[in-house]
């Protein structure tokens, strides 16, 4: 049975807020080019997706503690979030939806984790966001997969593609003030996850990845792309964070973003405008340079 998580509605207000906490510079947030966009299928800006999986990540947080599933995350040692995110629609800002998550699955004794399945709806049933949120032992995404070969990198220059490596280096720090005004643009509540008359600081999973979104359009920005004649949108996201480098975080911290990419593929979508993906691999290193987050995101070209 699915748990329907009331309804909501984003203003551009929280799409502004979302999108200057991150960096995030796409024309498809702001409300004064969004119109500059060649043939915007959407007649609007739209809603950040880091900022919508934020509010799901949240809700499904807030059921689990109603229910006393979390306590198994501590219980089993299950130190991975894994966010696994398919974009079917675009929110509009003053769009209403619904949140809907399913029952818990609980896998801990067999070593699987737990597990949710949510959707997201606008009013009208429209589909948004399919996906799914799992803790487990270990990371499901790039679990395989390090950063090799790669220099210090507090000793590289921001902004650059590392020599000898497929990797193009963003370097972000973290503050307390972008993390409050992120849970806010994400219609949560900031004394969840920062509070200092308690001492409490919690870097949300989704804030820290979203912080992705910045350096791939650094990146392509260098590159000379033209985000308004040549539109990308995301389609997918799949993230494993470590939740034990996330708990430990605080405001200064410095993350290091490692880019590989992007790899293009063919997409045949029965008809729709997508003609071609960009993939991407992002890694976002902290602390000793330890990888905090893995993630493989997927984007398609609106005029591919």
């Amino acid at each position: 049975m699915n748990a329907k998580q009331g309804s909501f509605c984003f203003e551009q207000l929280h799409v502004d807020v979302a999108r200057n906490t991150t960096d995030d510079f796409n024309p498809f947030h702001d409300p004064k080019r969004w119109q500059l966009i060649r043939d915007n299928p959407f007649g609007s800006t739209i809603v950040l997706g880091f900022q919508t999986e934020f509010l799901v990540s949240d809700q499904v947080a807030h059921m689990r503690r109603d229910s006393g599933d979390d306590v198994r995350i501590t219980e089993h040692g299950l130190h991975f979030s894994n966010y696994e995110f398919r974009f079917v629609g675009a929110l509009l800002p003053g769009e209403r939806f619904d949140v809907e998550i399913r029952k818990t699955v609980d896998k801990t004794a067999d070593g699987g984790g737990l597990s949710n399945r949510v959707i997201v709806r606008k009013d009208d049933g429209q589909a948004v966001l399919l996906g799914t949120q799992s803790e487990t032992e270990s990371p499901r995404f790039l679990a395989d997969t390090v950063p090799v070969n790669v220099p210090p990198l507090a000793s590289l220059p921001d902004r650059r593609r590392i020599d000898g490596t497929p990797y193009f280096l963003k370097r972000k720090f973290l503050t307390t003030s972008n993390g409050k005004n992120f849970v806010l643009a994400g219609l949560g509540v900031q004394q969840d996850y920062f509070d200092e008359l308690d001492e409490f600081v919690s870097f949300p999973p989704m804030f820290t990845a979203a912080l992705l979104s910045c350096g791939l359009l650094e990146q392509a920005w260098q590159q000379g792309y033209d985000f308004l004649a040549d539109p990308v949108v995301y389609t997918s996201h799949q993230i494993s964070v470590d939740r034990r480098l996330q708990q430990k975080l605080r405001s200064n911290d410095r993350l290091h973003l490692l880019i590989d990419g992007p790899s293009n593929e063919s997409s045949s979508s029965g008809g729709s405008a997508v003609d071609a993906m960009q993939n991407y691999r992002v890694f976002g290193l902290v602390a000793d340079e330890q990888v905090l987050f893995r993630a493989k995101v997927q984007l398609a070209m609106l005029h591919g």
